[in-house]
């Protein structure tokens, strides 16, 4: 088990497993340099014995027992497509990883080492890697490290979701759902997740202004300030902020919010794939936000939002 220090409330730093895949070339071994949120890590181990499953992907290693639990184990570099190479000696290991409230194991060519960095210096993807199934959807981030090499920052659930590992529970009566009027922001790198939070969030009757980091996210806090005015509470309703985003996470953004009197008393709902107790202590509690949602409950999802509008509507009231 990791340290829980994982990401200090505003100080806008992650913590990384540097792993790695190699890829046998035409003449030569090539080193792909990859990480996953620390946060997201329960355990690595070498690999264990496994169950192959019959009917299914040959990245699909298999599954195994871990205390009790039952872990699918994924081959990355299979997944990628990626040619492994011949002779070289690798240490594979296994990451076994949770997220959304699953576990899930992924095998590595090599675990290397665990590095802090700053959010600031992870730079969005912006390119499409060209490596087999590997495309810029499933890259978040990119940061440079030592010998000016890039490091990789992989979407580990929208791999898991393409997989069909795991699905989003979206399935709702949407004729129950209550609604309300005004403005919501939200804050995701991932154009999925925004893209899913905005249509639930239209669908409770809130106009959506969108943003893909913390940095865009005071800019767009500065814009709709300039709109509203003084009567900007009473027309901005809610933040839904992710709380991996490269340039500036969530906790660091929400801690900018809470010390700007035109903005602080605006609710803020962390929706996250960190679904660890740790990190919902830390976003409720530390960060000053409102609520936390693991990605992504469709029921879970309209009770939380709904519950944190309706506190605020009767706070402005009283």
């Amino acid at each position: 088990m990791f340290d829980e220090n994982i990401i200090k409330t505003g100080s806008n730093e992650m913590e990384l497993v540097d792993f790695r895949i190699f890829k046998q070339g035409h003449d030569k071994v090539y080193e792909g340099i990859y990480g996953v949120n620390v946060s997201k890590v329960r355990e690595i181990i070498k690999i264990p014995s496994l169950t192959e499953l019959p009917g299914v992907p040959d990245y699909i290693e298999g599954i195994f027992d871990l205390r009790g639990v039952v872990i699918p184990v994924v081959n990355l570099a299979k997944w990628m497509q990626i040619t492994e190479p011949e002779g070289t000696m690798l240490k594979p290991r296994v990451i076994i990883t949770e997220f959304s409230n699953i576990l899930i194991g992924f095998i590595v060519h090599e675990a290397k080492r665990i590095r802090r960095i700053n959010w600031k210096d992870i730079e969005p993807a912006t390119f499409s890697a060209g490596s087999g199934a590997l495309d810029k959807g499933k890259i978040t981030g990119v940061t440079r490290i030592e010998n000016d090499e890039v490091l990789l920052i992989l979407d580990l659930e929208s791999i898991v979701e393409e997989l069909g590992i795991y699905a989003p529970k979206i399935d709702i009566d949407l004729s129950k759902i209550e609604k309300f009027s005004g403005t919501a922001l939200i804050l995701d790198d991932s154009l999925t997740a925004r893209k899913r939070v905005k249509e639930m969030l239209q669908q409770i009757g809130l106009q959506v202004v969108e943003a893909k980091d913390g940095v865009e996210g005071i800019n767009k806090l500065e814009e709709l300030s300039q709109l509203y005015g003084d009567s900007l509470g009473a027309n901005l309703k809610i933040i839904v902020s992710d709380v991996e985003m490269p340039q500036m996470d969530g906790f660091h953004f929400a801690a900018h919010v809470k010390e700007d009197q035109r903005f602080k008393d605006i609710p803020i709902v962390f929706n996250s794939s960190l679904s660890n107790e740790f990190m919902n202590e830390k976003g409720v509690q530390e960060a000053g936000g409102e609520g936390y949602l693991v990605k992504f409950n469709a029921s879970d999802f309209f009770s939380e939002i709904t519950r944190v509008l309706k506190k605020h509507q009767s706070q402005q009231q009283g």
